[in-house]
């Protein structure tokens, strides 16, 4: 049985934490939170850190919940609540794999994200703000703070996952208490 309400997923962008977290909310029947939908306004803008704590504090008030990323500004927030961290651990060539599929995709199908936004190839290869560049900047980043995170927090139970495969039979086996 699986005895956990309030989880958050977390690790590198394109990582997949999004289709994970939707995947075990649907399992556990509990509401998924997605913190890009509380972080991006029309445009892509960001809202101020102290609204984006508001958002949070409310969306987490809940007895039960998935929280879908990893936003250093409402880290507290969240994991003051959580009871168990999903860390997506995977390779660098997994993650550009899957960012190159995922980002084909969107732009091919114009997907609308959050707010309306939607992304553009030109700015994915071409800009300062562009995801790849951020995947590659935080990667090993995040593969070194995380353990030291966590370990700063034993009250939060921790599941790290290294491979999309390792994570499909974690998630085959959840059986809500």
């Amino acid at each position: 049985m699986f005895k956990h309400r309030r989880v958050n997923v977390v690790g590198t962008s394109a990582s997949g934490k999004s289709t994970f977290a939707r995947r075990l909310a649907g399992r556990l029947g509990v509401p998924l939170i997605e913190l890009d939908a509380l972080h991006w306004g029309p445009n892509w803008t960001e809202v101020p850190d102290q609204l984006m704590r508001q958002r949070v504090r409310a969306a987490t008030a809940g007895d039960a919940w998935v929280v879908d990323g990893n936003y250093a500004a409402v880290r507290e927030v969240t994991w003051a609540r959580v009871e168990l961290v999903v860390w997506l651990d995977y390779s660098l060539p997994t993650i550009l794999r899957r960012y190159l599929v995922r980002t084909l995709r969107r732009v091919g199908r114009r997907e609308e994200l959050w707010s309306g936004n939607r992304e553009r190839l030109a700015e994915h290869l071409f800009s300062r703000d562009s995801l790849l560049l951020w995947i590659l900047t935080t990667y090993r980043r995040r593969r070194r703070e995380y353990p030291r995170l966590l370990a700063s927090r034993p009250d939060i139970a921790v599941t790290r996952l290294r491979s999309p495969a390792e994570a499909d039979r974690w998630l085959a086996a959840i059986r809500p208490a």
